[in-house]
């Protein structure tokens, strides 16, 4: 859940700087844009460049023949106005512009136009340098003035608005985020129970009823399914067990039978032999399917390790176990005391199954050997073998071999695989992790990493 509102608040981030950017973008693109305009038409013949020019090149009496020539190809026109108002001379002058002027005259157009004219003015000494271009060429404010107060208060309001937009930004990414994450909280939830086979219900209304209802009916299929699969399990299990039972008991009193010979006795005593292991590994079948469906009761109670290890180890070495596979057991003083909230019995199906894929895999005999030790905050418990190992190529091989309830390979080999997934799956239900560590010719040892009791 974390990750999505992690996820969500990157997309939200990321697209608020995209607004901010394309903002910031556009007006740069427009000063740009209004900069390269007004210097195109701010040329040779800009009103600032010509004035000057005009005012260089002329008189109170006249002005040269080149600048009135440039006026001309410009369709500029220009007057000069003495200190009375009357004309002294003019370039070009349109026939609806007035040669004498009053005080009055002067100072209306001085404010930008003369008889719908652009002009701009320069004030000399001995009078005034008039300039006009066409009709529409500039446009010019002429109620250019603004109370100082305004002026004032322009930095202020921009500033204020750039904080209001932002906080309206943050507040709808905010509330937005929220929103989503409201909706999308139980959905995500109930996706991760599914991955880890629990089933869900949701109750969600909206856009997103849909999805919710779809979640359902998966959640629903998924537990037909597992449930049909539990009981196939068990039934094949129960009906197994009888004619089972059947084939060891007779073999068994074939196997005891003096009157039968040494041949027919050791057919039989492989039979039972082999009957044995169908009877384990048909009861790992239906154990992994109980810890799976978590129908199998786990009863926790805190339990000394190293007296389960002996006892479990006295009981092995009572049977017929053969003196190829001597059985040694390494518990340093530290990891004398040390207990674990755990089920016995589980833990002892563990190490029993461990110890027999040690016996399973080197027919020739090898020395097990459990351990157990004691970190600071870890209780590692082992069983390790000298015999053949495995090599790089079949540990990468038993890694990525899929859960025999996931399997669609009808050629998937048990053999190797079972045993471990009902360790595995005994550690799981502890919170443990499982460890494999093996070198061709070089043993195999397998740990189980259990977190201390608190």
């Amino acid at each position: 859940m974390k990750s999505f509102s992690r996820y969500i608040s990157k997309y939200f981030v990321s697209f608020s700087i995209l607004i901010i950017g394309l903002v910031f973008f556009n007006l740069l693109a427009f000063i740009w844009t209004f900069h390269l305009i007004v210097l195109n038409d701010y040329g040779s013949s800009s009103p600032q460049n010509m004035i000057a020019d005009v005012n260089a090149a002329s008189r109170s009496d006249g002005i040269s023949d080149e600048m009135a020539d440039k006026l001309r190809s410009c369709s500029i026109w220009a007057m000069f106005l003495d200190s009375t108002g009357r004309c002294l001379w003019s370039v070009e002058l349109p026939t609806d512009i007035p040669i004498d002027y009053s005080v009055q005259d002067v100072a209306a157009f001085t404010k930008g136009y003369l008889c719908d004219y652009p002009v701009f003015i320069r004030c000399r000494e001995d009078g005034l340098l008039v300039l006009g271009y066409p009709k529409g060429s500039y446009f010019k404010i002429t109620g250019n003035y603004y109370p100082m107060n305004t002026v004032k208060i322009i930095p202020i309001f921009s500033c204020a608005m750039l904080v209001i937009d932002l906080t309206a930004l943050f507040l709808a990414y905010y509330f937005s985020r929220k929103k989503i994450i409201c909706f999308t909280e139980p959905i995500i939830s109930a996706i991760a129970s599914l991955s880890e086979g629990k089933p869900v219900s949701l109750s969600i209304s909206g856009d997103l009823s849909e999805v919710a209802d779809s979640i359902n009916r998966a959640s629903r299929i998924l537990s037909r399914q597992n449930q049909a699969r539990a009981n196939w399990i068990s039934g094949v299990s129960h009906d197994i067990r009888t004619p089972l039972s059947m084939i060891m008991g007779y073999s068994g009193r074939i196997a005891g039978d003096t009157a039968a010979n040494d041949r027919i006795r050791t057919q039989a005593e492989t039979i039972k032999h082999q009957g044995m292991k169908i009877k384990d590994l048909v009861q790992d079948l239906n154990l992994v399917s109980q810890l799976e469906y978590d129908m199998q009761p786990v009863h926790k109670e805190p339990v000394r390790l190293s007296k389960l290890l002996r006892s479990y180890t006295a009981e092995l070495l009572s049977t017929e176990i053969s003196e190829n596979y001597p059985v040694e057991i390494h518990i340093p003083p530290s990891a004398e005391t040390v207990t674990l909230d755990c089920d016995a019995r589980l833990i002892s199906r563990a190490i029993g199954n461990l110890i027999q894929n040690s016996i399973r895999h080197n027919p020739e005999g090898c020395s097990i050997v459990l351990g157990l030790n004691c970190e600071a905050d870890t209780i590692c418990l082992s069983i390790s073998d000298n015999g053949v190992g495995m090599s790089a190529e079949k540990m990468k091989e038993l890694k990525e071999r899929p859960h025999y309830m996931e399997s669609t390979d009808d050629r998937l080999d048990l053999r190797h695989g079972l045993g471990l997934i009902l360790v595995r799956q005994i550690v799981d239900v502890h919170r443990g992790t499982m460890q494999i560590e093996s070198k061709e010719q070089k043993g195999y040892k397998v740990s189980l990493i259990f977190s201390k009791s608190k």
